[in-house]
């Protein structure tokens, strides 16, 4: 028996650059998308896999196909180097750290500390199309403010170079309008952060992106090819500060901007009622169902009887009993036209056949003052009591998405709740002193969580920062019961306490016997914030802890040999694993690139005096001891299937093991095999 090649066929042996050591690769994703939709765009070319453009040309129409360099869109130079970093897979992972972590155990929300670009390749396995609203607060490319100098070559390795984890590369600084590439950068940051967010948001979520006046052009262009101009939902205004800032010379800016797009199947919850709005619902049925009364005449507009013939006609009132009815009952019935006061011909706001079926919530009146007729209807503030309430026009401010009825948001946001300086106290109750210069109003965070999601909704946030998108999440959860979860990232950027700005910042850090960087904020905010929530919250019971993970190279060792000493290269190479990381670090990197959720439940035992690992209720086993000998070969694995019958998991189940833990190939067959035998086919070894 040719032992090495059994041990292959039965347990594929994970290499650092294999595709389930990676993270998603979006290019092999779309060219599986085009060779489904039209196979025959796919050919082979010098460096393998390519697509035929000149078929590409022929299916779309010669004329609607160009490569050429004068056509409709944002360029600029770097722009192609962007879009190709986008797609490249990243071969790091997320190491967990329970013990910076609240509530590790249980809680649902992740904090997580790196470069949200290789972050956002590493979620994509396991959070493509799951993620209900994302929040970007990017920097605004004052001039002041640190832009992320992608590097193509090895991201992680920059990405520890920039923040101070190793020695060597650039440091850290802000993008100034001298260096020529003002706009560039800015742009070549955001394109493929934008790019790889919009795969992680669901059909139905929707983005919201604030922004200034300096690069709110170049945003919505980009923002226009990435996610569709069709999806654009709206520019609102969010004045922050009715002072007006000092920055510019000749108008004192009080405003910036959120801009909106969402998923082909979005539908905006609204935004809950004002106390004023609430107010007039004074009205109760005899079933103890609170309503409003609303004019059915349509105001304004050219709308007349030859436009929308079935909102036209007459609605008969029998003023003594106070019924209304589509057919004259008697002779002294009222006839009520939908006519203006101007005397031109309008129309109902619904159609015949639904004030038919509604005849109880017609409220026909006559004013007091000038005798004229009028028709109200009734609308109920319980809208599973309106669903057939919904006016035939397309101008009503009220949506229908919620049990209790809410109102569609302007597009202007103003109120001091959406202060700057609101958003400052919030944070000084938690974190005292100066330490972010401007953190972002909690109320104008829950205006948008309160838009876009509900329930078990995911909220991800690219730039915590402060972290106040988190606390906004929670604090609305306590509000209404709900389970919304947040994902944050942050970078942890170095703090100088030489920098006036960013002293506070630091003490604080050194205070807390924490690193000296941004992220470390972002921590302790969310730490302090749940805590709060749950003292301002007595009775609530929902999640206020997070998991915390912090980017790092991949565990499993990359084959870098040494051409001075080969020798101990092979002998380096036996262990495919890092040194210094633990079993944990190991599990959680599995979870990632076997596409699973970062918070997945995970049990753990002894089977046969080796720990074993169930994640995600059997889809994965792993057993990363660090030696199983051949007799201990065949009561580990029959551990494994009963274990593995017990949970009943649906679908497909993998199960991982140290590859340097067998004796020999014989053993590592022997385990495979057994193991095959009973259901579960994807064994792999690190």
């Amino acid at each position: 028996m040719n032992t090495d090649k059994t041990a292959e066929q039965h347990m594929r042996k994970l290499e650092a650059n294999s595709p389930q050591a990676q993270s998603a690769d979006l290019v092999a994703a779309n060219i599986a998308q085009l060779r489904t939709l039209f196979p025959e765009l796919i050919t082979e070319g010098p460096n393998g896999v390519a697509v035929n453009v000149d078929v590409l040309k022929a299916l779309v129409g010669d004329h609607t196909a160009t490569d050429v360099e004068e056509k409709y869109g944002l360029n600029w130079h770097g722009k192609r180097r962007a879009r190709q970093l986008a797609l490249t897979p990243s071969t790091g992972t997320l190491r967990p750290c329970p013990d910076e972590s609240v509530d590790w155990d249980t809680t649902q929300n992740l904090m997580i500390e790196g470069d949200n670009l290789e972050v956002l390749k590493l979620l994509q396995k396991s959070y493509a199309g799951k993620v209900k609203l994302i929040y970007i607060d990017p920097p605004y490319n004052t001039g002041k403010d640190f832009v992320y100098p992608d590097n193509f070559q090895d991201n992680i390795k920059n990405y520890l170079e920039l923040t101070g984890q190793v020695e060597g590369g650039s440091k850290i600084s802000s993008n100034t309008e001298a260096s020529g590439r003002f706009h560039t950068d800015w742009l070549n940051m955001m394109y493929p952060r934008l790019k790889l967010a919009r795969a992680l948001l669901k059909r139905e979520g929707a983005v919201f992106i604030s922004i200034d006046d300096r690069e709110l052009n170049n945003l919505r262009t980009l923002a226009n090819e990435i996610f569709g101009e069709e999806n654009f939902v709206a520019t609102v205004t969010v004045v922050n500060n009715m002072k007006g800032r000092n920055d510019k010379k000749h108008v004192a800016a009080c405003h910036e901007y959120v801009v909106i797009y969402a998923g082909p199947d979005f539908v905006s919850k609204g935004l809950p009622l004002t106390e004023e709005q609430r107010a007039a619902f004074k009205y109760t049925d005899d079933k103890g169902f609170k309503y409003a009364l609303r004019d059915l005449r349509k105001r304004g507009g050219p709308d007349k009887r030859e436009d929308r013939p079935n909102m036209y006609f007459p609605i008969y009132w029998d003023e003594k009993t106070g019924r209304a009815s589509i057919d004259r009952m008697a002779p002294t019935d009222a006839e009520i036209f939908p006519i203006r006061g101007d005397g031109v011909d309008g129309r109902w706001r619904w159609g015949i056949d639904k004030v038919t079926k509604h005849l109880d919530w017609m409220h026909p009146k006559r004013s007091e003052r000038s005798g004229r007729l009028d028709v109200e209807h009734r609308v109920y503030l319980d809208t599973s009591i309106a669903i057939d309430d919904e006016p035939e026009d397309d101008d009503d401010d009220d949506d229908e998405g919620t049990v209790e009825r809410t109102s569609k948001p302007k597009s202007v946001w103003i109120g001091g709740e959406f202060s700057t300086d609101s958003a400052k106290r919030a944070l000084k109750e938690l974190l005292p002193g100066e330490v972010f210069d401007f953190p972002k109003s909690i109320d104008f965070l829950r205006t948008c969580i309160l838009l876009g999601t509900g329930g078990t909704d995911m909220v991800l946030d690219l730039f915590a920062g402060s972290g106040a998108t988190a606390q906004a999440v929670m604090q609305q959860n306590a509000i209404d019961g709900q389970s919304r979860r947040f994902a944050c990232i942050q970078l942890p950027e170095p703090l100088d306490p030489s920098e006036k700005s960013q002293k506070a910042g630091a003490a604080l850090c050194d205070k807390l016997g924490a690193p000296r960087n941004i992220a470390e904020l972002t921590k302790e905010r969310l730490r302090r914030a749940g805590a709060k929530v749950r003292a301002d919250n007595p009775l609530f019971d929902g999640d206020t802890g997070f998991r915390v993970y912090k980017l790092s190279t991949s565990n499993i060792r990359a084959w870098n040999p040494n051409p001075a000493d080969l020798d101990q290269t092979l002998f380096d190479h036996q262990d495919h694993l890092l040194a210094g990381r633990s079993e944990s670090d190991v599990l959680y990197e599995l979870l990632l690139k076997r596409g699973l959720d970062l918070c997945v439940p995970m049990l753990s035992r002894s089977v046969a005096g080796k720990k074993v690992h169930a994640i995600g209720g059997g889809v994965l086993f792993a057993c990363l001891t660090l030696a199983i000998a051949a007799t201990e070969v065949e009561a580990v694995a029959l551990a494994i299937v009963n274990w593995h019958k017990e949970l009943e998991p649906a679908g497909d189940t993998s199960c991982v093991f140290r590859d340097s833990a067998f004796a020999d190939d014989v053993a590592k067959t022997n385990m495979a095999a057994i193991l095959q035998q009973n259901g579960i086919a994807n064994v792999r070894s690190l």
